[in-house]
């Protein structure tokens, strides 16, 4: 039934330096003229990373800088980012700091006194750079005695969010961002023999929020022009200028994302319109994405009228959404090559859990899908659209960087190679997609399921389910996306457990009716599609119903609580990180799904979902793991249901990670190695007894 102990992995081979499964390339930038482009990576495993080139000419990546030379330990993650600029000098972020790397070689100081850099982008002209320093907006010349230009600077809780530049590059478009009334909490905590208190921007269901709104700011400075909406405090979910920068529209809806509504603005006087509005009272996602049609005059609207997420012609204020594709699945994002009349997009097309690259043209028609291998495809686009680099991976392939044609018989030229030699050597957990049915309302959903080498279908087998969350069905190294747990998982699976991850409503790409039983429903709805997923497992002989664990972190550790407090003896165990166990202190934006703070039903609302009202059901074996320092999902909650357990009676374990916040799994890799190493061992002694 179990793998043999040589088949057996170890945290140390999993979690160390170099890294058995190499270093994510990430970055990616092409010049100008869509000869060459940069990325960072190391091509030995460890965390720091320099600039990497590949150029057509050479068909091949080189390296540009070897600021990583020698560093061989340590979580130092290196160049953050970097920008392609026109004259072939790459400029790019190292802690904080801004440089510019020549072509020869040679590295020096930009922007000198400026931290905190982010945000890094070159402008269209590619000889001007825009950043965030802080939350100020900086423009410099790409030259050492170039003088930055402040042209926003934060003031107290106000500042600057996001940014764009103009098509023409004279121009940048901003978000500014003010927290002045946004609630302001201490969470005071104990770490490294000291008493600690640290302050943080939070706010609670029913708060003030954060108010938003848009300014286009000259690049050589000068006042800036103000773009107002009703009501600040809605959410802004896209933004852009029209190339011949004469209009502006935002993408707004109000927090519940029940009303979404497009706003569009004279960029000269700031006149306002409607150009856009639509009301849905069972949404649940905002998956929409807004850009100016080629022409200028209209839109091209990324939403679910119909009930999945489509591309869709809106050609001028107030005309009807005039749909581009459609299907039974979704896209998840688009960009358009205006030169050449047509739209990139990545879909579910294919299959629940793979996302491909297609293509239509501008005016609707015939669909093209331009990546192969099953899994999943995240482009970045050459700037004439002649060939995209694909970050690829899939259930058995940590990711890589491809360069791939737009057009023609070529296939795509893989350019990284990152696992360690020893990655070949080992047995890596096979991954099948298993469809199971809700018995709530027949809806058909799919979990991705890990195997230990060797398996045979004869109902014996210990089985995890988890990390249980969202948007987990994904044919990716990993499953889930820039998530640490691919390691545990594989752990887990060479100790002879199946490890599970099931589908459950709320996630990307089943489309609008799919979702709705989700609305209000947390800790309700989603736990029965888990325990779908287990029930059809087990008849089919994955795992013996007897030894089953759950577990899942911040909502997946309210889904663990929930699961184990409504449905004593289903399982066997489960462990909660950082459990939302009261969604009373969630963050207003998961009104989304938990509802709003009015109405007269929303006390019994919040209480159904908040699985602190709920923890008397609690009877198998519970481990509950929490970082001191988690803003996000507080201690505070955790001890409140701590208290209440002890005084039910109840029986489980606590582990508190001092001075850590809410990402516990990813910090440094002795927490990491820690905390799995505990919820390892948990469900060696509860499942395997």
């Amino acid at each position: 039934m179990s793998s043999s102990s040589s088949d057996s992995l170890t945290f140390e081979t999993l979690y160390s330096e170099p890294s058995i499964i190499g270093t994510l390339p990430i970055g990616a930038r092409w010049s100008a003229d869509s000869k060459s482009l940069a990325f960072l990576w190391n091509d030995e495993g460890h965390t720091f990373r320099d600039i990497w080139v590949w150029a057509r000419d050479t068909a091949k990546p080189t390296r540009r800088t070897t600021l990583g030379e020698g560093r061989t330990s340590g979580e130092l993650a290196g160049i953050s980012e970097l920008a392609v600029l026109s004259s072939g000098d790459i400029a790019f972020v190292l802690a904080g700091q801004l440089y510019l790397s020549h072509a020869d070689g040679t590295i020096e100081p930009l922007a000198m006194g400026i931290s905190g850099v982010h945000g890094l982008a070159a402008s269209p002209t590619g000889d001007r750079l825009a950043f965030l320093s802080g939350t100020s907006l900086i423009v410099t010349q790409a030259s050492i005695s170039a003088l930055p230009n402040r042209l926003v600077a934060s003031a107290g809780f106000v500042g600057v969010e996001s940014f764009q530049w103009s098509k023409t590059g004279d121009e940048i478009v901003f978000v500014e961002a003010d927290d002045t009334n946004t609630r302001k909490i201490e969470i005071a905590y104990d770490a490294h023999g000291e008493a600690r208190r640290d302050r943080f921007t939070r706010a609670f269901p029913g708060d003030l929020l954060t108010r938003r709104r848009v300014g286009i700011v000259g690049v050589d400075g000068g006042s800036v022009r103000w773009f107002e909406r009703p009501d600040a405090e809605d959410a802004i979910w896209d933004y852009g200028l029209s190339a011949d920068g004469k209009a502006l529209f935002i993408s707004s809806s109000d927090l519940s994302i029940k009303t979404h509504t497009i706003f569009m603005y004279d960029a000269l006087t700031g006149a306002r319109t409607v150009f856009y509005t639509a009301h849905d009272p069972i949404k649940i996602r905002p998956d929409w994405q807004v850009r100016f049609a080629p022409d200028g005059r209209g839109l091209i609207v990324l939403s679910d009228p119909d009930g999945f997420n489509h591309l869709h012609r809106l050609a001028g204020e107030g005309a009807p959404l005039e749909p581009l594709t459609s299907g039974p699945w979704e896209i998840a994002e688009f960009t358009l090559d205006a030169e050449n009349g047509r739209i990139y997009f990545i879909a579910n097309e294919a299959h629940p859990a793979e996302r491909h690259v297609y293509t239509v043209p501008l005016t609707g028609g015939d669909v093209s899908r331009l990546t192969g291998p099953a899994g999943i495809h995240v482009p970045t686009y050459a700037p004439d659209f002649s060939a995209f680099i694909d970050l690829f991976s899939d259930d058995m392939t940590p990711p890589e960087l491809f360069i791939h044609p737009t057009a023609g018989d070529e296939g795509a030229t893989q350019i990284t190679h990152s696992p360690l030699p020893a990655f070949a050597e080992r047995h890596w957990a096979e991954v099948r997609y298993i469809p199971f049915k809700s018995h709530v309302d027949g809806a058909e959903l799919m979990a991705r399921v890990m195997l230990p080498h060797g398996f045979e279908t004869n109902g014996t087998y210990p089985m995890v389910v988890g990390s249980v969350y969202s948007d987990g069905l994904l044919n990716q190294w990993g499953g889930r996306a820039a998530h640490p747990s691919w390691g545990i998982d594989q752990y887990l699976a060479s100790r002879g457990f199946v490890v599970v991850s099931p589908e459950i409503r709320g996630s990307f790409g089943r489309g609008r009716e799919w979702n709705r039983p989700m609305l209000n429903s947390y800790g309700t709805q989603d736990i029965e599609d888990i325990a779908d997923c287990v029930k059809t497992l087990t008849d089919l002989g994955y795992a013996d119903p007897a030894r089953v664990g759950l577990w899942g972190s911040s909502y997946g550790g309210l889904m663990t609580l929930m699961s184990l407090f409504k449905k004593p003896g289903f399982y066997a165990a489960g462990f909660a990180g950082a459990p939302a166990t009261n969604v009373w202190h969630a963050y207003p934006e998961q009104g989304w799904i938990m509802g709003l703070t009015e109405g007269e039903d929303f006390i019994e609302r919040y209480t159904a979902q908040s699985a602190l009202f709920h923890s008397e059901g609690l009877s198998d074996a519970l481990t509950i793991l929490h970082g001191t320092k988690d803003e996000v999902v507080l201690y505070a909650d955790t001890m409140a249901l701590v208290e209440k357990l002890i005084a039910q009676g109840k029986t489980f374990e606590l582990v508190s990670l001092p001075g850590t916040g809410h990402a516990w799994a990813k910090q440094d890799r002795t927490l990491t190695r820690f905390a799995y190493g505990k919820l390892a061992a948990f469900f060696e002694r509860e499942l395997k007894a």
